[in-house]
C-alpha cells in the first residue's frame, strides 16, 4: 500500500481521536490507530474497549488498499514536529513494514495486522433515531456535564441523561448533591425514549463539536450509542440502568423568589468562602428585604467573612446554607446576567434559573442545601 497525504491535516485527526485512547490497555494493539485505506479515502480509527472514534480525510497517490495499525505514540510524537509537508507512506503489506519519507529524510517501523483489531459493537436493528444541529448537542452537554456525578457504587449518575419525547429534548445530569436540567423546545423525537451517555464520550464530543457544524445524527439502541457528524463518527456503550426520577425532586412552588446578580453573586460568594470551614465549605444565606447576606466561618482556624449583596426580595426573613464550591459551579455555568433563586424551606433543594431564559430553551439547577448550626 501506498498514499501521499498532508502532514498537518493527518496530525489534526489524530489528535482529534487519540483522546480516546487510555494510557493503559488490556488489549496491546488498542494502544494502536487502524488505518483503512480504500480508494482516495483513508479512515483513522482509535478505540479504548468502550468508546471508538472514527475519522476520515482524502489522499492522494494511492497504491493499493487495505487496512493495518500503528502505534499511537510512534505516530503523533514526529507528527508533531514536522512543518507542512507531503508525508509519503510505503506499507509492505506481508509483514506491515511502514516506511514514511518526507522532506529530508524518512522513518521506518513495524505496524500491526489490521484485522487483529477489536471490531466495533454493532447497533441492534429498530434502533432508535435523533437528528439535532452540531451546536445543539453541544451546548446541551456544555450546560449538564458539571452536574455529573464520580460515584462507582451509582454509576447511572456518572453521565448525562437525554430524555427524547415528542414535544421536547431534556439534557439531565446530577451528582445527588446538584441537579441540570435543559430542555430544548425546538426539538422533538418521533417516540418517548432516553439514554444515558457516559463522561468520556460526552468528554470527547465537547472537544470535537466546537470545530463542527450541519447536524449531528445520534442513533442508538439500549447498550450503545452512534453519534455520526460531517467529519468523524463516535460509537460508545452507553450506561446502562433506570435514571433518578429528576422531575419527582425539582420543587414545583418554592416561594421565596431572590432575583440577582449572578457575577456580583458569584464573586461575593467565592470571597466569602475562602473563610469556611475547609471540610464543609458552608455558606450562610441571611436573606431579607432587598439584601443577601453571606457569611461563612472557620472555627478551628479563627476565620471568618461576612458580605452584604443588593438582590430582589420582598418575602420574610429567611436563612439557608449551601457548599459554596457546588454553588459557585451553577453560577459559572449559567449563562445570564440575572439570576432568579426559588426557596422554600432551609431542608429542601433550591432552584437557581436565569432571569430570562434563551429562546426554545428552558434551563434549571437545582441544589440541596445543608445544615446550618446555629452559632454560625
Amino acid at each position: 500500500m501506498k498514499f501521499v497525504v498532508s502532514s498537518t491535516a493527518l496530525l489534526s485527526h489524530l489528535q482529534a481521536i487519540s483522546k480516546v485512547i487510555n494510557s493503559k490497555n488490556t488489549i496491546p494493539i488498542l494502544d494502536s490507530f487502524l488505518f483503512e485505506l480504500d480508494n482516495n479515502s483513508l479512515k483513522m480509527t482509535a478505540s479504548d474497549g468502550e468508546t471508538t472514534l472514527i475519522t476520515s480525510m482524502e489522499v492522494s497517490d494511492v497504491e493499493g488498499s487495505g487496512k493495518f495499525a500503528v502505534s499511537a505514540k510512534l505516530l503523533l510524537d514526529p507528527l508533531k514536529e514536522f512543518p507542512e509537508q507531503p508525508l509519503k507512506f510505503d506499507i509492505n503489506d506481508e509483514n506491515i513494514d511502514i516506511f514514511i519519507y518526507f522532506q529530508n529524510g524518512k522513518c521506518n517501523f513495524i505496524g500491526q495486522k489490521g484485522e487483529e483489531y477489536p471490531q466495533m459493537p454493532e447497533i441492534k436493528e429498530g434502533l432508535q433515531t435523533l437528528t439535532m444541529p452540531v451546536d445543539h448537542l453541544l451546548d446541551g452537554l456544555n450546560r449538564t456535564f458539571f452536574a455529573t456525578g464520580d460515584d462507582e457504587l451509582r454509576p447511572i449518575m456518572n453521565g448525562i441523561y437525554l430524555d427524547i419525547t415528542p414535544e421536547d429534548v431534556t439534557f439531565v445530569a446530577t451528582n445527588g448533591h446538584k441537579l441540570v436540567r435543559y430542555k430544548m423546545l425546538d426539538l422533538t423525537g418521533n417516540e418517548t425514549s432516553s439514554f444515558i451517555l457516559p463522561k468520556k464520550p460526552a468528554t470527547l464530543l465537547r472537544n470535537i463539536l466546537p470545530k463542527e457544524s450541519g447536524d449531528a445524527k445520534i442513533e442508538f439502541d439500549d447498550k450503545n450509542a452512534m453519534v455520526t457528524i460531517d467529519n468523524y463518527k463516535m460509537i460508545c456503550r452507553l450506561i446502562e440502568g433506570k435514571f433518578p426520577n429528576y422531575n419527582s425532586v425539582i420543587p414545583t412552588n418554592n416561594p421565596f423568589l431572590i432575583t440577582v446578580d449572578r457575577v456580583n453573586f458569584m464573586a461575593a460568594m467565592k470571597r466569602v468562602s475562602v473563610f469556611a470551614n475547609q471540610g464543609t465549605c458552608l455558606v450562610k444565606l441571611a436573606i431579607s428585604e432587598n439584601n443577601i447576606i453571606l457569611t461563612a466561618q472557620d472555627i478551628d482556624f479563627s476565620t471568618s467573612a461576612e458580605e452584604v449583596i443588593a438582590c430582589q426580595y420582598s418575602g420574610e426573613d429567611f436563612s439557608i446554607g449551601f457548599k459554596a464550591d457546588f454553588f459557585i459551579d451553577l453560577l459559572n455555568n449559567l449563562p445570564a446576567s440575572d439570576i432568579v433563586i426559588g426557596l422554600s424551606d432551609p431542608s429542601r433543594a433550591g432552584t437557581v434559573i436565569p432571569l430570562e431564559n434563551e429562546e426554545n430553551e428552558d434551563l434549571l439547577m437545582l441544589l440541596m442545601p445543608m445544615m446550618l448550626n446555629d452559632d454560625i
